[in-house]
């Protein structure tokens, strides 16, 4: 894969700020928005909850072109400087999770706790190589030809067949995905090496994944468990794929709470 990343800029990119108290931080996930954490909203009540879409998803503008680990921490420090919000709780999920490990590590000063769901700080050799193949098809054939192999990975069989409200809102999200901003964020996948962040990073933080996730990030998260200095342990969201948190909401703002107190 050729590989020229550039800077990411802040102009088209709209910050979405909800309830009061301390700044929560949320990322989502590949091909998603957002929107993704709207199944958050009952933590309002305590915490202003602080979304946005990740280059080229949604209502973010599509970049010039590739970016890398270092322009998506430094857009997101950019943003949160021109909101006004200084040291905040942090929590990503998958593309998300894996950007929270980069930022947390390169400014600890900022991240006061720390909640990293179904993410690795790195890909395995067999998936850096499968990102810029899932490139490809989403740039020739779209986001949505890729549904029927994404599904069955965010959700189990159950939900899947029940084809409940959280399904259908990631179902939909990727249909109208950008093609392109699907496809450059696989490239980003593809080259993300956060592993000495993760050993920098100052906040507590709790690792959570589905009990049905795969292999793969269950070993993420045991070398997370064992590298991140302030870790506190791991939580598994039961009957739980790899969009844990949108599966099982409920269990999901249990453990937030809990841990943020």
């Amino acid at each position: 894969m050729e590989w020229k990343p550039q800077p990411l800029g802040i102009e088209g990119v709209t910050v979405h700020r909800r309830g009061q108290g301390q700044p929560l931080v949320l990322l989502h996930c590949l091909g998603q928005s957002w929107r993704f954490w709207d199944v958050l909203e009952p933590l309002a009540d305590r915490y202003e909850l602080i979304a946005y879409s990740l280059p080229g998803h949604h209502d973010t503008s599509l970049p010039a072109g590739q970016y890398d680990q270092e322009a998506t921490t430094a857009q997101l420090h950019a943003l949160m400087q021109r909101e006004g919000i200084g040291r905040f709780h942090l929590a990503g999920i998958s593309m998300g999770g894996s950007l929270a490990v980069h930022f947390a590590g390169t400014h600890p000063e900022l991240v006061d706790r720390l909640i990293l769901c179904d993410c690795t700080p790195r890909y395995n050799e067999e998936s850096r190589a499968n990102w810029p193949v899932r490139a490809g098809i989403a740039r020739e054939k779209g986001v949505a030809a890729l549904i029927p192999t994404l599904l069955p990975v965010f959700f189990t069989v159950g939900s899947i067949a029940e084809d409940g409200p959280n399904v259908r809102h990631v179902r939909e999200t990727f249909a109208s995905c950008s093609g392109e901003g699907y496809a450059l964020a696989c490239e980003w996948l593809s080259m993300v090496d956060a592993r000495e962040q993760a050993k920098r990073i100052a906040a507590p933080t709790l690792i959570m994944l589905g009990s049905e996730e795969r292999e793969a990030f269950k070993e993420a998260a045991q070398w997370m468990r064992a590298n991140i200095p302030n870790s506190h342990g791991i939580v598994e969201v039961p009957m739980a794929g790899h969009a844990s948190v949108r599966e099982r909401p409920d269990f999901a703002v249990a453990q937030f709470r809990a841990f943020l107190g």
